[in-house]
């Protein structure tokens, strides 16, 4: 087996281990040919996902522009939204220094990254108050360059940019990711001749992490991007397995779903490592936006989709583990352990007459939080709530990389459960619309004429 394997771990989620609330063996065994379906229909649309081929892309291009900009730039600013942020943020949390940019140039691997990720007026403009204009690169992320948030943050910073360095010196400081060969952002690219990298005209924003949505930012950093490609590699030789038995995204994808269906409609992850809240983060919109939808693929109504809630541990034991474990049967957890820190932080006791403190005399903050993770996990299984474990040897690119390219699959497999649209977002879509109605975007008169109607219908009398 490989050493570095994230292994998946569902012995908890079963009944005679949880009681009432968990699978019995019986109908898991019973739901084994769906799932198998499902693994054969994601691979029978390898082509048309786009994604599953990721891992096996030439990065030179990425790698080569990178080094550019590490050469000339002491700041990198992500402007993105969603998947264009999510996922750059999640990357560096998890393999760079915690506090990557407060360290000095010289203990760092890269540039300093920001990745604003808000149409927020205050965290914008503050920005300019911390970064060197003259040192620093803009990587703009959108496929259609339509995204509003996105385009507004552009042109923001293009202004501050344009005053600084002038027209003719904007083309150093942009890098434009966007689609290949349309949408508005590609001929602003080609318009000022700034460079560009290009995003598959076939993968979605929340898939596209292992794409120069992800990579770009990464490389610029100092991340060894080829190693997140092969560990992304590794794990797609496993979810293609056809038997669930030993297909970890195929099995997690049926668990969540009986659950489902057993009104477990809840789906927590919570990592007991700091460097991995963001990898949460970037799921929850993974599993939200994929999952979430309104009417199946055969038109019907469903409304279906589990809800995902991000945890920390050891921080959140103090804020829902409460709630957790005597609230509501209503949530799975998902636990991220590791099982190599990259230090263990030693502990010694100067208080030894103290007796409440001497049983952390010569442990290390290593051993608290893998207790504390072992602690929580018996807790909310021995007060019956089903839960699963994902385990990490070690937080690494290869890892990382893994476990992005297992929860992609995962969500595929889960889509062909629900049989619904895992890769559209049309309650998204429908918030996008009616932002570019209410900000005059032509075309979009009639929209905004039904808003302000209904604002006109809005009482009063229910205002406090």
């Amino acid at each position: 087996m490989n050493p570095q394997i994230v292994r998946f771990d569902y012995n908890n989620v079963m009944a005679d281990v949880v009681g009432q609330h968990g699978l019995t063996e019986a109908e898991i065994e019973a739901a084994l040919p769906h799932a198998a379906a499902a693994i054969e229909a994601v691979q029978g649309h390898r082509a048309d996902l786009g994604w599953p081929e990721l891992p096996y892309q030439n990065t030179s291009e990425i790698i080569e522009l990178a080094q550019e900009v590490r050469a000339r730039a002491d700041t990198l600013v992500v402007l993105g939204i969603g998947g264009s942020a999510l996922g750059p943020i999640a990357t560096q949390t998890a393999l760079q220094h915690p506090f990557y940019n407060q360290l000095p140039s010289e203990l760092r691997r890269g540039p300093c990254l920001y990745v604003p990720d808000n149409a927020d007026p205050e965290l914008n403009a503050a920005l300019l108050d911390v970064i060197d204009l003259e040192r620093t690169v803009f990587n703009v992320i959108t496929k259609s360059g339509t995204t509003a948030e996105t385009m507004a943050a552009f042109l923001y910073f293009r202004e501050a940019l344009a005053k600084r360095v002038g027209e003719k010196g904007l083309a150093e400081h942009l890098v434009l990711t966007t689609d290949p060969r349309k949408g508005a952002l590609r001929q602003i690219a080609e318009r000022g001749g700034f460079k560009t990298l290009p995003i598959p005209a076939n993968v979605g924003g929340r898939f596209s992490e292992l794409t120069a949505v992800g990579l770009f930012p990464a490389a610029v950093t100092g991340i060894d991007i080829n190693e997140l490609l092969a560990g992304a590699a590794y794990a797609d030789k496993r979810t293609q397995e056809r038997d669930p038995r030993k297909n970890p995204a195929a099995m997690n994808a049926l668990i969540q779903f009986l659950l489902d269906q057993k009104g477990k409609n809840m789906v927590v992850m919570m990592p007991y490592a700091s460097r991995l809240r963001d990898v949460a983060d970037w799921f929850r919109q993974l599993w939200a936006e994929s999952l979430g939808k309104r009417i199946n693929r055969a038109g019907d109504v469903v409304n279906v989709g589990p809800t995902p809630i991000k945890a920390l541990g050891v921080t959140d034991q103090h804020s829902q583990v409460q709630l957790y474990a005597e609230g509501p049967f209503d949530k799975v957890f998902n636990f991220l352990f590791v099982d190599q820190f990259m230090l263990e932080a030693p502990l010694t006791n100067p208080y030894s007459d103290i007796n409440e403190t001497t049983y952390l005399d010569g442990k290390s903050f290593e051993q608290l939080i893998k207790a504390e993770g072992a602690a929580t996990q018996l807790a909310l299984t021995e007060a019956g709530r089903p839960n699963v474990a994902h385990h990490f040897p070690a937080v690494n690119a290869y890892t990382l990389g893994q476990y992005y390219y297992m929860l992609e699959m995962q969500t595929a497999i889960a889509g062909e459960l629900y049989n619904i649209n895992a890769f559209d977002q049309p309650g998204v879509e429908a918030g996008k619309v009616a932002t570019y109605a209410l900000m005059g975007r032509e075309g979009y008169d009639e929209r905004r004429q039904e808003i302000e109607a209904a604002r006109g219908r809005h009482n009063d009398d229910y205002v406090i």
